[in-house]
């Protein structure tokens, strides 16, 4: 029995790859949700524009800050620059507190306002309470009534009614797009290089670029239909909130597809086995499913990797399927979207196009 322990041992780290994932896919996991859930973790990012200099006013801005529940930004002075961060979902939140709040004259403002998103059920629900929780508190401390010792605002960017599944459905239009195309190509194109199809196809006068734009269209009737089930299914089994056209939802969906089937070959043009390919693919696909922001507002991550992971493929294209199907919007209301898909678009093909041989063995 010792010795068949060990052979079998043996045998099992003999397969790098095999061992190298198994390791590698509980560690991805632990690290992705550390940084959303961990010690240094936060419900998103707020915005203070604190206008007033009063005691209250700064015992607001010092507690939210003190209780290290979300991460801080001070640097937005202006009330409509604040809003658009909410919109594009670069901050969770706003509170505006405003000129001459906490003063004791009679003419003092009493009312504070919260900008939030309804889409960010999460950092909405934990920083209306929180506020609501301290005011209760305050007033008791100095009056000993429970009456409130200042009001709370909330405006919405968005007053469509909307659910944390609407939020998640236009996450799954993209997580549906990015395994299929990428795992599908790149895996479909390492066992066509195995089973020596695609020495058979250069026996025809085909260039590389036909090939690969001849995969593209295929596969997008496979997109197609996947967009279709999760539309049908969304919408009229669960009940989601979809606001925008369908024609622009099918527009931004096969524009995703487009680009994920591009990272495909890219990657299919390096990478030169399938057990590579599918190891390759997973370890591009799982991060992005969650660091993406399908699941979680990517606002809630640690500042240094917000700034990274908002450039990664999915990032953009979910602002913009979100901005379509969770208030109407065109897709061109950000623009840097937009470029960002493009660029790696075009990055991709350019590579694809370049490294991708029919040739290869």
């Amino acid at each position: 029995m010792i010795k068949l322990f060990w052979s079998d041992l043996k045998m099992l780290f003999r397969n790098r790859q095999a061992s190298f994932w198994a390791l590698m896919f509980p560690l991805m996991f632990t690290v992705i949700f550390g940084l959303f859930f961990g010690k240094d973790s936060t419900n998103g990012t707020v915005i203070i524009i604190n206008n007033s200099q009063s005691v209250i006013a700064k015992n607001i801005e010092t507690t939210i800050v003190d209780s290290k529940l979300f991460a801080i930004n001070t640097s937005i002075k202006n009330v409509d620059e604040a809003r658009a961060a909410v919109k594009k979902g670069k901050a969770g939140g706003a509170i505006v507190i405003p000129s001459g709040f906490g003063d004791l004259s009679t003419s003092a403002p009493r009312e504070i306002t919260v900008i939030d998103d309804p889409g960010n059920a999460t950092t909405n629900t934990i920083l209306l309470g929180f506020l609501n929780k301290f005011n209760t508190q305050m007033t008791y401390q100095q009056n000993n009534i429970r009456s409130e010792a200042f009001a709370i605002k909330e405006e919405k960017t968005n007053t469509n009614k909307l659910t944390y599944f609407d939020f998640v459905l236009a996450g799954m239009f993209g997580l549906a797009l990015m395994n299929a195309s990428i795992m599908g190509i790149a895996i479909g194109m390492n066992k066509y290089r195995e089973d020596k199809i695609l020495k058979r196809i250069i026996t025809a006068p085909i260039k590389t670029w036909w090939f690969i734009t001849g995969e593209v269209l295929s596969r997008l009737v496979l997109n197609f239909l996947q967009i279709t089930i999760i539309y049908i299914i969304g919408k009229y089994v669960f009940g989601a909130h979809i606001y925008g056209s369908v024609y622009m939802i099918y527009l931004v969906a096969l524009i995703g597809a487009v680009m994920f089937q591009l990272i495909g070959f890219a990657l299919a043009s390096i990478v030169r086995t399938v057990d590579a390919a599918q190891g390759a693919a997973m370890a591009i696909t799982i991060p992005m499913m969650f660091l993406g922001g399908i699941f979680f507002p990517i606002d809630t991550l640690p500042k240094w990797l917000y700034s990274i992971v908002q450039f990664l493929p999915l990032a953009p294209l979910l602002r913009i399927m979100r901005g379509v199907i969770l208030e109407g919007a065109s897709i061109f209301a950000d623009p840097n979207n937009l470029i960002i898909v493009g660029a790696w678009i075009v990055g991709c093909l350019a590579i694809a196009s370049w490294k991708f041989r029919l040739n290869d063995e």
